[in-house]
């Protein structure tokens, strides 16, 4: 029998049938359930297989009683698709295929039927489905004792949808998968697979036009950048060993706690000895843990690593949302990062970012050849700044892939806190366009409803579902109740960054001091709006790139008062209400520009400069800990007090730190190169005041100038204060003073 002809039996086979066999070999079928697999035919069952390039192919069946039956399956299309009929009383079969280079047993993917459940489905749909991640991707699993990777994907304007990879030599034609149509929903059971296989999805649009491969949306693993592909994870075995943090974590991360960040860019903190481009989240737990322990800080914050194609975007133009970046090894070894920080009592926050994502072809851009993740009209779905697309919030199914993605980080890898970035471009649709370039909500304002939504709903489970996680905001606007609870019309965070304090400080810290005088507003204007939110006082990784210089090259002076003006403006932040956030380097006093490619500049810890500016963190952290007038009452009017804010002669600046049941702390800042003796400065009682802290200091690398360990306070009032303590102000300094010793 020629091998393109039908036996003598399928002669009479209906046209219906002849044109989807058709099409199923030309890769253009969107049922090839219709086809493929097990199909009810008079007294047996008829199976059909495709297998392109196969030069012999058999069905092994399984009666319920007797041996197996091998039969020789007939080749009804020249491109590669067999039938034969088995007996209707088998149980199961097999599917026997010769290759050039061999035989090759198969399971056949068409032999299982419907994967996911209805309930599952309806709440993707309805984007309420918080763990889309354990229905979506791929999944090890063992169906009817046969074991094998389940796909999944949501693509409801393709025409056809494949799961391509090495298994099936990245053909498309191979393993297209059955739509669950109320869902949009892909599915398909590829037997004989585990973790570690590449794939990604080949999609054929609606125009019969067949799309870039992509990527995953719910991948939880990738392959390493700059190779695309996802990668079939296995179930996070991983076994934690961080139940005293997990459970202390609410108080440690509550508003009244002492919280002090480390932003850390892990691929350029430190690069591995092996010589390998990008350190190991072993090895990067073997050093950070100890030299943040060292440091004092409470936190750190890692930039993006949801995977990311480009290097260059630090990790904020993601193509993964539930994929730990394989930068740095598989998501097994994340999890034992997170859980050996925690072990050693430092908290991780994870810069997540829902705004916007990367046009790479093999990412989320016209996933199905339609606009199905951003939205159709540039106005509203293309970001003019970054050149990225900007999700529809407003879509049921994408709040639902991004409340998912928090969640899955919460969930599987004890994530303490979601730092979400550019808020500010999704609550405003002109966000960074000009007038005509925008369109405007229902009601005709600027504001993006679909967004603010989408916060009231991730604020709103994350309190419910996770009450001692964190959720800080990036928004550099004036948007009303940023941290105000939903049901009052906030947006739920539990903290905002202060853009505003950042660059009215920066701004003051950069003038020569000959000119300070006249901008003393710069350091006291943030008190009028510092408790409109709960703010964390930010020197982030954005203050130190794009041609702005590394935080000591922006300072005034000679290299002496550069590193002076620096240690000022820590002490400053670190005395200010709010928690601080600094980014790395800053702590060595780097001197170049941050660069993503580099390194830090380790080498500053041999220089005394360097290293004091280094000690001058972990006292200041050490300060801070210990005395809880610093952060106790960060958000409250009754933690703070103007002492001196109108000296523009002296350039000093002087206020009082409270906290309820503690000692309160002084803090006088001399923002002149020029010591100031016999200075009175009031205090609320008499005693003796010790100095906690003097940034002048020559452990510091300062001139050590100072008081010699203290002040005895007299009962000569000042500054509406009943006692008064006469100091001397160290040039370019930052002193702290408590009645408590440390």
């Amino acid at each position: 029998m020629p091998s393109n002809s039908l036996p003598k039996n399928r002669k009479t086979a209906d046209v219906a049938l002849e044109q989807q066999v058709d099409d199923l070999a030309h890769g253009v079928s969107s049922n090839p359930f219709a086809v493929l697999g097990r199909h009810p035919d008079g007294r047996g069952d008829i199976v059909r297989v495709f297998f392109p390039d196969a030069l012999e192919v058999t069905v092994v069946s399984t009666p319920a009683k007797g041996l197996p039956l091998e039969q020789k399956m007939y080749r009804i299309h020249p491109h590669g698709v067999y039938s034969a009929t088995i007996p209707k009383r088998s149980q199961s079969y097999f599917v026997r295929v010769r290759w050039a280079d061999g035989w090759q047993d198969v399971v056949d993917p068409y032999s299982f039927g419907k994967l996911l459940g209805d309930l599952d489905l309806h709440l993707f749909s309805e984007g309420r489905h918080h763990s889309p991640d354990e229905m979506m991707g791929a999944h090890c699993l063992e169906i009817n004792g046969v074991k094998g990777v389940r796909f999944t994907v949501w693509a409801p304007n393709a025409r056809r949808v494949s799961v391509i990879g090495d298994f099936n030599i990245w053909d498309g034609r191979r393993h297209p998968m059955r739509v669950r149509h109320g869902a949009g929903v892909w599915e398909l059971f590829v037997p004989g697979l585990a973790a570690g296989e590449r794939y990604k999805y080949e999609i054929l649009s609606a125009e019969r036009k067949i799309l870039p491969a992509k990527a995953d949306p719910y991948a939880r693993f990738a392959e390493k950048p700059p190779a695309t592909a996802s990668r079939v994870a296995g179930a996070l075995m991983y076994e934690w060993h961080d139940a005293d943090w997990m459970q202390h974590r609410g108080k440690r991360q509550a508003v009244n706690a002492p919280i002090s960040v480390y932003e850390i860019h892990a691929p350029s903190w430190k690069h591995p000895h092996s010589g390998e481009r990008f350190i190991s989240w072993s090895s990067l737990a073997d050093s950070l843990i100890p030299y943040i322990q060292e440091l004092g800080f409470t936190h750190i914050e890692l930039l993006p690593i949801t995977e990311y194609p480009f290097a260059g975007s630090w990790g904020y133009q993601p193509v993964s949302l539930y994929a730990p970046t394989a930068r740095h090894g598989s998501p097994e070894e994340f999890a034992a990062f997170v859980d050996r920080c925690h072990q050693a009592g430092i908290g991780v926050i994870m810069d997540w970012v829902p705004a916007h994502f990367p046009s790479d072809p093999h990412g989320l851009a016209c996933f199905d050849g339609t606009h199905l993740y951003e939205h159709a009209d540039p106005q509203e779905g293309f970001h003019q700044d970054w050149h990225t697309l900007i999700f529809n919030f407003g879509r049921n199914e994408v709040r639902g892939f991004l409340l998912g993605s928090a969640f899955y980080w919460l969930r599987r890898f004890h994530i303490d806190s979601l730092r979400v970035d550019a808020v500010a471009s999704m609550l405003y649709r002109d966000y960074s366009r000009k007038e005509g370039e925008w369109k405007p909500n229902i009601y005709g304002g600027r504001e993006n409803l679909e967004a603010v939504s989408f916060f009231h709903e991730l604020s709103t489970l994350i309190r419910d579902l996770h009450d001692d996680v964190m959720l800080i905001a990036e928004e550099s606007t004036a948007w009303p109740g940023v941290t105000a609870p939903p049901e009052t019309g906030g947006l739920g965070f539990r903290f905002k960054w202060n853009m505003g304090w950042m660059h009215d400080t920066l701004r003051y810290m950069q003038l020569d001091p000959l000119w300070r005088g006249y901008h003393a507003h710069d350091l006291t204007f943030g008190m009028v709006y510092a408790y409109s939110e709960r703010f964390i006082l930010p020197l982030s990784h954005d203050e130190v790139v794009h041609g702005k210089g590394s935080l000591l090259s922006r300072m005034p002076g000679d290299d002496w008062q550069k590193h002076a003006n620096l240690r000022c403006l820590y002490a400053l932040m670190w005395a200010y209400p709010g928690k601080q956030l600094l980014f790395m380097g800053g702590e060595l006093a780097q001197r170049e520009e941050w660069n993503h490619d580099g390194q830090l500049a380790w080498h500053r810890l041999e220089d005394a400069t360097g290293k004091g500016m280094h000690d001058v963190i972990a006292a200041l952290n050490r300060v801070y800990r210990a005395y809880p007038a610093l952060y106790a009452d960060d958000y409250s009017d009754h933690g703070f007090q103007w002492l001196i804010a109108d000296d523009t002669q002296n350039c000093v600046f002087a206020w009082m730190r409270y906290a309820p049941d503690a000692a309160p702390v002084l803090i006088v800042c001399n923002m002149t190169p020029v010591p100031r003796y016999n200075y009175r400065i009031g205090v609320p009682h008499a005693g003796y005041w010790h100095e906690i802290l003097n940034t002048d200091a020559s452990c510091f690398g300062g001139s050590n100038v100072g008081n010699a360990g203290g002040l005895q306070a007299q009962a000569v009032p000042a500054h509406g204060l009943p006692a008064s303590v006469v100091a001397t102000l160290p040039p370019l300094s930052v002193l702290y003073f408590s009645p408590a010793a440390s």
